[in-house]
């Protein structure tokens, strides 16, 4: 397929080769960001690509179904298997998707949603004010405690003892600490409310044992099918039963039509590497490095925020180096350490230039990077903070870092399903 697309674009060719270099000569930081298997490239880039699938498996609008629905039933099954969950919905064309399709199976429009405010490490579809979701509901944000930036359940208990909402969202994009569930799941019963956990992030953890899972404590749980699982770009729903229906009809017909066949092929063949025991241990090594990393960094006088991670994701808050977020992700960036600026609890800064740098482990790892490799980063982003004005220092560090990234080459297969 490549040597077809040199012959019609050679331009387009020529970017896709660059990116792939570029992506390979880096340290890719970015919590969000990971590296597919070559199975699940190649199934993302089938001729399934090439089908519209409306509708279900068995309850299709358009004709030659017989593949697809065995495709689709197939993620859905190896979905379930590894979630344990009842039901799993793998349409969603994203997580943001899957979120507005599980507040639109639960909620009213201008009925309540509670979620992580996103200057505190929620994300825009937990009913911010800039989101569809704040306009189509009526949002109250909860915050992380102001000092230690954890999450204070009490407060959150108090909150929704207040406002009663229908929903209450809980997780993150900018949260390092081990998350509450059953917590979550209490206050939800005190109250009435239908709890939906966004896993997004940590799904890869959830699935591996490395974190809490919420399926027993949630009514619905959405997340994406890349970041920690490894897996294509898409979302997913898992849901009790009970909801079943109301999810699949959000989905379909509610928000989308025909679902990506390519993508939700290339999610089975994630769910398929996720349910083994290697995935088991990069996951386990994901935290492991998240650790070693966090510590190396405090040891250079970094402040984290809540003082360290449990997950993979870091949050440095740079304001007692006397620095702002975007110029040293800029200069990360020029050194081939790729992380993005962001806010931290209680920013005085602005969203574009932020007090905070936002870091991840999950690509380092799906690489081969164990703890030294951990270290050795740190070291290399202490380097380059200390030298932001210093291009030649800056090209130095690239140059280790390049020679660093050639001990690790992208593995084309991380896992062979048994």
């Amino acid at each position: 397929m490549i040597d077809a697309l040199e012959q019609y674009d050679p331009q387009i060719y020529e970017l896709i080769r660059q990116e792939e270099a570029r992506q390979s000569g880096c340290i890719r930081m970015i919590p969000s960001e990971n590296y597919v298997s070559k199975a699940v490239m190649m199934a993302s880039g089938s001729c399934l690509t090439n089908k519209y699938a409306e509708g279900y498996p068995g309850r299709r609008y358009y004709e030659g179904q017989h593949v697809t629905d065995l495709i689709e039933i197939l993620a859905i099954e190896r979905a379930k298997t590894i979630f344990r969950a009842d039901h799993a919905n793998v349409q969603p064309y994203s997580g943001s998707v899957a979120n507005l399709a599980a507040y639109s199976a639960l909620l009213e429009p201008g009925e309540t949603l509670m979620g992580l405010s996103l200057d505190h490490g929620g994300h825009l579809t937990h009913g911010w004010k800039v989101s569809m979701t704040s306009r189509f509901f009526h949002s109250v944000p909860y915050p992380v405690d102001g000092k230690t930036g954890l999450l204070d359940y009490t407060m959150i208990e108090d909150l929704a003892k207040k406002h009663r909402p229908k929903v209450i969202v809980c997780g993150a994009t900018a949260y390092p600490r081990i998350i509450d569930f059953e917590a979550f799941g209490r206050i939800a019963k005190q109250v009435g409310a239908y709890l939906v956990a966004d896993i997004a992030h940590i799904a890869g953890l959830v699935v591996a044992g490395v974190h809490p899972s919420p399926v027993p404590h949630a009514d619905l749980v959405t997340t994406t099918t890349h970041k920690t699982l490894r897996g294509p770009r898409g979302g997913l729903i898992l849901c009790k039963a009970e909801h079943a229906k109301a999810v699949d009809r959000a989905v379909f017909p509610g928000l989308q039509g025909g679902p990506h066949m390519h993508t939700i092929t290339g999610v089975a063949v994630a769910m398929a590497e996720a349910n083994t025991p290697e995935f088991v241990v990069y996951a386990q090594q994901v935290v492991k490095n998240a650790k070693a990393l966090a510590d190396r960094l405090m040891e250079h006088g970094f402040e984290l925020s809540t003082g360290g991670t449990d997950n993979h994701l870091i949050l440095i808050d740079l304001r007692n180096k006397g620095l702002l977020g975007k110029p040293v992700a800029k200069a990360l960036d020029r050194a081939r350490i790729v992380a993005n600026y962001n806010s931290i609890p209680n920013d005085p800064a602005p969203p574009m230039n932020p007090s905070g740098v936002r870091l991840g482990t999950p690509a380092m790892t799906t690489r081969g990077f164990k703890e030294a490799e951990a270290v050795q980063v740190a070291d290399f982003i202490n380097k380059v903070v200390q030298n932001l004005d210093n291009e030649a220092v800056i090209e130095k560090v690239g140059n280790e870092v390049l020679m660093l990234c050639s001990q690790f080459p992208v593995p084309e297969h991380f896992i062979i399903p048994q």
